[in-house]
């Protein structure tokens, strides 16, 4: 629906890392009231498979959407320069990782481990 409404359209070259992390969340004390079969059957069905699979598939809506982009004329953009728009966002990680450490959990360690896992993913 996007290229039907918009005209103008940004992309930047390389993996995207919305694309590579997804994440399925459930309200804990919900999730425990459970019965121990779908508590079972809900972990064995999310994890890192999960945002695989969720990945590819926005993934693959992005080319489908780009492609109705193009047959409609609208003027695509793609930056191959990210330095200075990562420059730009840094402060927002920066921020995020302060809240998470506030809340016990290693920020920075789960940044690394998505860039890992997209460095990774995109290879293939």
């Amino acid at each position: 629906k996007v290229p039907e409404l918009v005209s103008n359209h940004t992309q930047f070259e390389g993996p995207a890392l919305y694309t590579l992390t997804f994440f399925l969340v459930m309200n804990k004390a919900k999730f425990e009231s459970l019965p121990a079969d779908i508590q079972e059957m809900i972990d064995n069905h999310s994890g890192l498979m999960f945002s695989i699979f969720a990945g590819a598939t926005q993934q693959d809506a992005d080319w489908q959407a780009r492609a109705v982009a193009e047959e409609l004329g609208n003027n695509i953009i793609t930056v191959t320069d990210t330095g200075p728009w990562r420059e730009l966002v840094e402060p927002i990680y920066a921020d995020w990782i302060a809240d998470m450490k506030g809340k016990g959990i290693d920020g920075q360690a789960l940044i690394d481990e998505a860039r890992a896992l997209m460095a990774e993913y995109s290879a293939k």
